[in-house]
Parts: C-alpha cells; structure tokens; sequence
C-alpha cells in the first residue's frame, strides 16, 4: 500500500492480526510492515503513520544506508567523521612544530592538526578527540540527572570496549564507550542514565526500566538510534 503525505511517499505492507495494538516495523532494507488489530480503518493507519512520518523516513534512509555497505574512510580533506550525531568535515593541517597531534571542532569542522599526515595519525588523534569529549561530556550529563539518584557514581571510565556502550559494577563505577561522543547528546543521555539506574538496580528487570523510563520516556527511540546507527560509529 501506498500513503503520500508532505509530498513524500511511504509503501508499506498492511497486516491484519489479533493484538490491541498498532505496530510499524521496518526491516533491513528498509522495508516498512504496519501490523494493526483486526476491524482497523486505514485512516486510523494514516494518522499513525503521519504523526511518525518524519521517524519512519529517517529509519528507512538509515537501513537503505546500511545495507549499501561499508564506506572506506577518509583520512584527508573530504572524509567525514561523526560528532554529536552529526557528520562533519575534515581539514587537515600538518605542522611539524607542534607538540602532540590534536583535533579542534571549530565552524562546523573537525580541524586536524598533525605533525606527520599520514592515515595512521589522523586515525589516533582523531580517536583521541573522541575519548576527551565522550568524558567530558559524560560528566557533565552525570551530574545534570544526579538530581535523580540517591547514590553517586564512584568513578567514571572511559573505555574501547568492542560490545559494549556502558557498564556500571556492584561498585558504582561506571564505564562508557569513547565512541559515544559521536552519537546525538539524547543517545548519550539515555546510556548515562541508563548506567546511572544500574546502580539501583543491577538487573534489567521491571523496576529497572520503569526507573529508565520515569527519568526518560523516550528511551526507546535512544535504543533504536543505536541500535540502527551503531555501524556509522567509526574511525
């Protein structure tokens, strides 16, 4: 079936099953399946589908994206790199005077300045951004929802970790992915608390994801960024 609304289109396939809800998935190729109770209007589908039109077309670029394949990266002028959930530029600058490699974000830019230009150094100084940001801002998102909590982090890591984006121990401590500076502040957001809640619950039971969700209501479409945009996180 077809749908046009804000002169775009949407195809989707419309089934008919016995739950009491609404429900649009999309698959890997981006391929959109709207599943609805039995005696549901296609108005009704409409209207749904509208009120997330904007949703359903980025996760349907996003999936059309990933399928596409891998992209060698860029490690010269005209590659671009992720930074707060957007992409960017680079602009390389080789000085052999300066003391350490160093990457500045500056006029929507991620500015490189290298002693050697060479793949390798672009790679680590760029990754080396990535930490000091992914731990600054982590802090700062730490102490903006501690508000919340009763109980305090006793240390924050930040680590290269291949499986996961958080981890907080029976001691409090909580470690979190470099690569997370490279995701939206909101994705950033939902993994701290996300961390932060672990400390009051270990397990991710009930009482887990209602605490989750009392501090972030939205927290689902968090985990769907990640779980979509996750392969684009690299350098």
């Amino acid at each position: 079936m077809i749908h046009i609304f804000s002169g775009e289109t949407i195809s989707y396939n419309l089934v008919y099953k016995k739950r009491t809800t609404i429900g649009i998935y999309i698959d890997l190729y981006g391929n959109v399946e709207v599943q609805v109770p039995k005696g549901t209007s296609e108005e009704c589908v409409h209207q749904l589908l509208e009120g997330k039109w904007e949703l359903i077309q980025q996760r349907i670029k996003e999936m059309k994206d990933r399928t596409a394949g891998h992209v060698e990266k860029v490690y010269d002028h005209g590659g671009s790199f992720l930074y707060l959930g957007n992409s960017y530029p680079i602009l390389i600058s080789q000085d052999t005077d300066i003391k350490k490699d160093t990457v500045v974000f500056e006029e929507e830019k991620l500015h490189v300045y290298v002693k050697q230009q060479e793949d390798e150094n672009i790679k680590q100084a760029l990754k080396r951004f990535y930490y000091q940001q992914c731990k600054a801002l982590v802090e700062k998102r730490i102490q903006f929802y501690q508000s919340n909590f009763k109980l305090k982090p006793r240390s924050i890591r930040i680590s290269d970790s291949k499986t996961t984006w958080g981890t907080c121990d029976s001691m409090r401590q909580l470690t979190f992915n470099w690569k997370l500076s490279m995701a939206p502040l909101s994705v950033i957001d939902y993994v701290v608390v996300h961390e932060m809640c672990h400390m009051v619950h270990m397990n991710h039971d009930r009482s887990f994801w209602r605490l989750v969700g009392k501090i972030l209501p939205d927290y689902e479409e968090q985990e769907n960024w990640l779980a979509l945009s996750s392969w684009k996180m690299v350098v």
